[in-house]
């Protein structure tokens, strides 16, 4: 186990995560993937832990939490239930925008209850044709009098018609590009805002993921975030600050499936000895532990980047994210193979695993666009 650098009452709460993981999420991982539905009990599980205040400071009553900590958190729960993870992951996603351009009113307007999880928050950006081209969204928002005007649609959104804090983008003015992007916060009950289809999903099947709909939605002016052509930037700076918690949520799922195979290994035998006494097998588990292994490293490492103020973390915090989920594309795919045919059977976890590691490739930022991100780091710095 890679060796962090959190203070001892937030390795106290990891530990007591990693025991509340295993002996409440684990035995509900399997129902929540085969039932589809928002685990409302695994929201107050964590709600009650205080694990869903970790994001937020402390003078709003939250935990003010260690970045380091949280992504520590999010992979002990991912081990266990990749959708239970994503809570966690989601809830500073979307209030994210909040802290880092949030005035103060918004601060104690929305923290208070986001922490205690009384309210979700969700991340509105992505929208049916503008994915990985964030900027080329068509969502807009129109100034009248002391209101914003909202029109258009997110797609892909996660905790989408369940969260009361949404964090949404839209153009204010698109001559301007990614500077007429401007951010909002658009509470759920406000006069126009509705929810579209909800998707039926490959993996993480009991996060909800839903469209958004504005429809002349009403947004006051004071719910604003930061200055008008300020969002596109609020934004990449969020996604920064996050994709740990994506790589944490894949190497998460891959330590389970290491987990599962190890065990599985030695009890399945075959030719009279546990497969886990033949040579193949054990290579197989050897390159999947040290593949986990040093995942975990590069998210711990940009955790600690972003929490000493490191002002290039970005370039790290892709590589954790890129490397992390490929990784747990890689072991879990690995973990079916060492378990056989059972592997690919729903009595054991590693289909499943499987299936919610795709989603880490995929959202905050595909693979692809975090090997831009680096690249263009390290062409930059030369």
């Amino acid at each position: 186990m890679a060796v962090s650098h959190v203070i001892d009452d937030e390795r106290a709460l990891i530990d007591a995560i990693r025991e509340i993981a295993q002996e409440r999420v684990a035995p509900r991982a399997a129902e929540i993937d085969h039932s589809g539905t928002f685990p409302w009990d695994m929201k107050e599980l964590l709600a009650q832990q205080d694990i869903l205040g970790m994001p937020f400071p402390s003078e709003y009553g939250g935990i003010g939490a260690s970045e380091l900590a949280i992504v520590m958190a999010i992979e002990e729960l991912s081990r266990c239930c990749a959708t239970t993870g994503l809570l966690l992951a989601v809830q500073q996603l979307g209030s994210l925008p909040i802290l880092l351009f949030g005035n103060e009113q918004q601060k104690q307007k929305y923290f208070p209850r986001l922490a205690t999880g009384e309210w979700l928050a969700a991340f509105g950006l992505t929208e049916a044709g503008s994915g990985s081209d964030a900027a080329a969204m068509t969502t807009t928002a129109v100034r009248k009098g002391d209101t914003y005007i909202l029109n258009g649609s997110k797609r892909f959104i996660t905790n989408g018609g369940l969260a009361q804090v949404n964090s949404v983008f839209a153009q204010t003015d698109a001559s301007k590009g990614t500077r007429g992007i401007s951010a909002f916060i658009v509470e759920k009950d406000f006069p126009g805002f509705s929810v579209g289809r909800i998707e039926d999903k490959m993996g993480i099947k009991g996060s909800q993921t839903a469209e958004l709909i504005f429809n002349n939605c009403e947004v006051p002016a004071e719910n604003l975030l930061g200055r008008e052509g300020d969002g596109f930037k609020l934004a990449m700076m969020t996604l920064d600050r996050t994709r740990p918690g994506i790589g944490a949520q894949a190497v998460g799922i891959a330590q389970g499936a290491l987990d599962l195979a190890v065990a599985y290994s030695k009890q399945r035998v075959q030719f009279n000895k546990p497969i886990a006494e033949n040579q193949g097998i054990q290579f197989m588990l050897a390159d999947m532990a040290t593949s986990v292994e040093a995942a975990r490293l590069l998210v711990y490492n940009a955790a600690e980047m972003i929490d000493r103020g490191d002002k290039n973390f970005g370039k790290y915090s892709a590589m954790a994210k890129m490397f992390a989920s490929d990784a747990a594309i890689s072991v879990t795919n690995d973990a079916i193979q060492v378990l056989g045919g059972y592997g690919y059977m729903k009595e054991y976890p590693a289909e499943r695993m499987m299936r919610d590691a795709k989603i880490t490739q995929i959202y905050e930022g595909t693979n692809q666009i975090q090997r831009l991100v680096i690249a263009r780091s390290l062409l930059m710095e030369q």
